[in-house]
């Protein structure tokens, strides 16, 4: 093969600590935050279907319950969380589904 010349990047000049532009703090690359559980925070032992209000923090704008990973409770609490949700659905204090949403006009407000 025939030899090819190569062109070479000219390097880049390293920044001084005194440069033109501060220098940016490192970050994580993933992650960021933990997300702490609420009731752990308030030291509440557990959900009460009563407490509606509080309840539709875990509930979405389609009246699906959030999952953990969105909302942040552990285990022991989302476990309560889900219960209490599901016997306010079955006095209808909450909404099952998007139409039941829809009808009554009632969407969660998150804190």
């Amino acid at each position: 093969m025939a030899s090819e010349e190569r062109t070479e990047r000219p390097e880049r000049p390293e920044r001084s600590e005194g440069g033109d532009r501060p220098a940016r703090p490192q970050r994580p690359r993933y992650g960021g935050r933990r997300k702490v559980c609420r009731f752990c925070v308030d030291h509440m032992d557990g959900a009460d279907y009563k407490d509606i209000s509080r309840l539709r923090m875990y509930i979405s704008d389609r009246g699906k319950i959030e999952p953990r990973r969105k909302t942040g409770t552990c285990l022991k609490h989302q476990r309560l969380v889900c219960t209490a949700i599901k016997r306010a659905r079955h006095l209808a204090l909450l909404p099952y589904t998007l139409s039941h949403v829809r009808q009554t006009g009632v969407f969660p407000t998150r804190g």
